[in-house]
């Protein structure tokens, strides 16, 4: 940017362009903030309780605005038309569009950390990040699906085939029980990027750890998660993780 730019006055289109898309960044990450600091002050539930009356005012709010400026209409309230009247194959191919880069921005905030402050770091942040994430994803999935509060296993089968992981992996399910299940992921895109690359398997136990119980326990308090196995762990050829999750009786 020139240094004699002291105003909107005089910004160029084009980059008035770039900022109209600063001020999107802006808002996202101000909302995000906000959910970070109610969730530190207080419980997780009383945060998502708070996230769910918040994100329905502000999508109201911020919907009405933009199709009034961008000129598209509301389909209904909460669904812009362009989307509602989107076919069927390219509303799949956005899905499979956004989760890629759900995934992609997952793996650059893990790298930016990395390369400045070393792996140690950046595996913690990861995880961290995970104990917020999962049960928000959790959450987001069951109030889509309106979900009772304690769905049980077969609720949990559900939910896992809502997350953004399930429309860019392959996952199966197997020695399904009435009190437990076992879940593979059989096609990773991350592991497979690697092997590609001739590379070993990401070591993602860690975060697994804490992906799968806090995603299971907050889809129902009652389950229980048991690896058998993720990568650094040996496995076959048909999966990279399984996990176990169950109902004690």
């Amino acid at each position: 940017m020139p240094d004699n730019i002291d105003s909107l006055e005089d910004l160029a289109n084009e980059d008035l362009a770039r900022y109209t898309l600063n001020l999107f960044h802006r808002i996202v990450m101000h909302y995000g903030f906000w959910f970070n600091e109610v969730h530190h002050q207080l419980r997780t539930d009383m945060a998502l309780d708070v996230l769910e009356d918040a994100s329905s005012k502000s999508f109201n709010i911020q919907m009405k605005r933009l199709s009034k400026i961008l000129g598209f209409e509301m389909a209904a309230q909460d669904l812009p038309a362009p989307l509602a009247s989107m076919s069927r194959e390219k509303l799949m191919e956005l899905i499979n569009t956004l989760s890629v880069n759900w995934l992609a921005n997952d793996g650059v905030w893990f790298q930016s950390v990395e390369f400045k402050h070393g792996m140690y770091d950046a595996k913690r942040c990861n995880d961290s990040c995970w104990t917020r994430f999962s049960p928000f994803e959790a959450w987001s999935i069951k109030n889509f699906l309106n979900m009772p509060k304690r769905p049980g296993l077969e609720g949990l089968k559900k939910a896992l085939g809502f997350r953004l992981y399930a429309n860019i992996n392959k996952q199966s399910f197997s020695e399904e029980k009435p009190d437990s299940f076992v879940f593979q992921m059989n096609e990773c895109r991350v592991q497979w990027a690697r092997k590609r690359k001739g590379l070993e398997d990401y070591p993602c136990k860690s975060v697994g750890l804490v992906e799968y119980p806090y995603f299971a326990r907050s889809v129902d308090d009652r389950i229980k998660t048991e690896c058998i196995g993720c990568p650094p762990d040996p496995h076959p050829e048909e999966w990279y993780c399984a996990w176990r999750f169950y109902i004690e009786e």
